[in-house]
């Protein structure tokens, strides 16, 4: 039902990943694959909700509607196999938003707050810039290039001054969606410490089959009592650009912690055009993401099919979740500056690079595969050519 072949132009737009480039990448000339948002279109049933509420001529405060959040509730229900009371919700314009909450709100001045690197880089912007001690816990790469855990380090390295676990769940920039028996591990040492969990679970519904998104709060009644969750349906349906999301806490010791804070930062409730589009994404959504899916997976294939014909190169980490893949380049023996200017100079694509995202990323690069098809082929013309005459020079 749905075409994702074409996508329409967002150059001389506001498009941050476009207008940024020559911030950026010192240049115009490249193929932006960088920030987490698509190239594709907004679904139409988001964009028609839009048009219809702006046949009323006043767009003034409101408050979210119930409606809206009871379709998010229904949605996490049937897809996530997670039950939230409509007093879970709180509204939120951002998951770094929330995060910062959770981190004011269950941790103090010089509190250590346990980060799992590599990882989007507003995790540990955010304990820091809140004065609290980053924890590293690193993942492992393990043997297929893949990552896990690492729980040893992780008992190892808390002490009583630990307090706040930030939990990416699917994995950004890894790809990983974290298995039960994973998640089961970190809640064993986060009871046992008294540790509470911030799950960012952004990239939920972005996971590839036959992999299934396991949401922290669902393990057991004590992880519902100790878990804040963040959702919304910014990467799914590619609204970043309404910023809504929202912040469930089924705990009410916990929520009210939060609320605290959250009240004093005065978050309101968005705006008009915001809540009408959530509430359509997740009332009309399901077979456009199915199709959406099977489109993403199409371009990751491409993608690693260019990699595998050059490993000496490059290596694509094998990914289960998320439209952001993570290209190990460690093999060409560049710098990271020399690796940004290869992709710059060379491919002309615009990625982000590993070590953004923590030491543990050096050597490696991010991109952005959510794009139309006809966008996909060119990024894969360009990086081809570009390893191909890489190849050359050895």
């Amino acid at each position: 039902m749905y075409d994702f072949s074409t996508s329409t132009c967002r150059e001389n737009t506001n498009a941050e990943k476009y207008t940024k480039r020559k911030e950026l990448f010192g240049t115009n000339d490249v193929m932006p694959v960088w920030v987490a948002d698509m190239d594709i279109d907004t679904p139409d049933f988001v964009i028609d909700a839009v048009k219809e509420r702006l046949n009323h001529p006043v767009v003034g405060y409101e408050e979210v509607p119930d409606s809206a959040l009871l379709k998010q509730i229904k949605w996490m229900r049937e897809n996530h196999n997670i039950e939230f009371d409509l007093q879970d919700i709180l509204y939120s314009h951002s998951v770094v938003a929330s995060m910062s909450v959770a981190i004011d709100a269950f941790s103090d001045v010089g509190d250590k707050v346990i980060v799992q690197t590599p990882v989007y880089p507003p995790f540990f912007h955010s304990v820091m810039n809140h004065d609290r001690k980053l924890l590293k816990n690193p993942l492992k790469q393990i043997d297929d290039g893949s990552y896990v855990f690492d729980i040893d380090n992780l008992k190892k390295h808390i002490d009583k001054d630990t307090k706040l676990l930030l939990l990416c769940s699917p994995h950004n920039p890894v790809g990983r969606v974290w298995r039960r028996e994973e998640l089961e591990q970190i809640l064993e040492v986060c009871l046992e410490n008294n540790i509470v969990v911030f799950s960012d679970e952004i990239h939920s519904d972005l996971v590839y089959a036959p992999n299934e998104h396991i949401p922290f709060v669902s393990l057991s009644k004590q992880a519902r009592d100790i878990t804040i969750t963040a959702i919304g349906v910014g990467k799914t349906f590619n609204m970043a650009g309404f910023a809504m999301s929202t912040v469930a806490i089924p705990n009410k010791e916990l929520r009210d912690k939060f609320k605290k804070v959250y009240k004093r930062v005065h978050f309101a409730d968005g705006n008009a055009l915001s809540h009408v589009a959530f509430e359509s994404a997740y009332k009309n959504g399901k077979l456009w993401l199915e199709e959406l899916k099977i489109h993403l997976y199409k371009n990751y294939t491409l993608l690693k099919e260019v990699c595998d014909k050059y490993p000496s190169l490059i290596k694509i980490t094998p990914i289960e979740a998320t439209y952001l893949a993570w290209l190990d380049c460690r093999a060409m023996n560049l710098s990271n500056k020399e690796l940004r200017e290869f992709f710059v100079n060379e491919a002309h694509l615009g990625l982000n690079a590993g070590l953004a995202f923590g030491r543990e990323g050096s050597g490696f690069m991010r991109l952005n595969f959510a794009l139309s098809s006809a966008k996909m082929l060119e990024v894969i013309e360009m990086l081809e050519k570009a390893l191909k005459n890489k190849t050359k020079e050895l």
